[in-house]
């Protein structure tokens, strides 16, 4: 961030969400990106493309999602690449292929597992309809700390969610089953996810967090967020969207404006950058932002909150 300040650059990606595929092994009610149709589906990003596009926006960090990225018959040689020139990695998996794909990998202090975790064996289960994959889950994540990798984890909650059900999955993650960190962020109704009921407004959102924080949880679980943006899943403080902080890139080109939201694509990042309205977009701007608290709109917005106070920023390095 300071390089870019003393670039006099406004607008520059904290990290990447790279797609290096559609295709996925499930049909989660939540999300919507196996519902393109087979041609799209079939389309798989080189590891020129990937990386190219990772080198020209300069991002320092990558989450490769999807789709399922494990199902990329090159997905090693891209997470390769991007650590041989220094970037750090974020894996997002179903964890269903993990255990087989791990000899593909090798322990990295810049790479990391993220294994999605929505819930205990009965929730997660039936948010990825399919029976037992909370248990292979389990069991590859155990596999992986094994092996020495560094293991994270992702929750997304919805309106069926409960303090309680808030508080056993992030417990067991924690306490139980050990991993690195936890990531977390309420679920967003974007346009083609199946389900669009089962979504969590802003005003329930954080009356959720509030509570499940409550008792000194927050500070006692490893989660992988910046204090500001847990402020804000609380509502202590509020932001606006930072959008072009962690732009996606996929086999369609850079996504406009955001991960959740295609509203045209670019070849370039260059062109992402200087011919998208950011204006336009967040939270009594555009409707469809109107009940979004994803991370991957205001982390970003937290993060540069943080590195403006002094307060804050000694805040963010103690982890409180």
């Amino acid at each position: 961030m300071a390089k870019q300040k003393l670039a006099k650059r406004d607008k520059y990606p904290l990290i990447v969400e790279l797609e290096p595929l559609f295709a996925c092994n499930l049909s989660c009610n939540g999300c919507g990106k196996i519902q393109y149709p087979t041609d799209i589906l079939r389309k798989r990003l080189t590891v020129e493309q990937a990386v190219g596009a990772i080198e020209e926006s300069g991002a320092p960090m990558v989450s490769i999602a999807g789709g399922e990225p494990l199902l990329h018959p090159d997905i090693d040689k891209i997470v390769a690449e991007l650590l041989a020139r220094k970037k750090f990695v974020y894996l997002c998996t179903n964890a269903l292929l993990l255990e087989r794909k791990l000899d593909k990998f090798t322990p990295n202090p810049r790479f990391s597992w993220v294994v999605h975790i929505d819930g205990l064996r009965e929730r997660h289960d039936e948010s990825v309809s399919r029976d037992g994959t909370f248990d292979k889950a389990v069991a590859a994540i155990r596999k992986a700390k094994e092996r020495g990798f560094t293991v994270n984890t992702n929750t997304t909650f919805f309106n069926t969610d409960s303090v309680k059900t808030v508080r056993e999955v992030l417990d067991y993650l924690n306490d139980d089953l050990k991993v690195d960190q936890m990531m977390i962020s309420p679920g967003y109704a974007y346009e083609k996810a199946p389900d669009q009921v089962n979504f969590l407004s802003t005003k329930s959102s954080t009356k959720l967090f509030a509570e499940a924080f409550a008792g000194g949880r927050r500070k006692k679980w490893r989660l992988n967020h910046s204090p500001l943006f847990l402020d804000f899943l609380e509502g202590k403080v509020d932001f606006d969207c930072t959008p072009w902080g962690i732009p996606s890139y996929s086999v369609f080109g850079w996504q406009k404006p955001c991960y959740l939201m295609a509203d045209g694509y670019t070849e370039t990042y260059k062109e992402l950058i200087e011919t998208t309205d950011w204006d336009r977009y967040g939270r009594g701007k555009d409707p469809r932002c109107a009940n979004c608290m994803a991370h991957c709109g205001y982390e970003p917005s937290a993060v540069l909150a943080t590195t403006k106070s002094l307060k804050q920023s000694l805040r963010a390095a103690v982890g409180s």
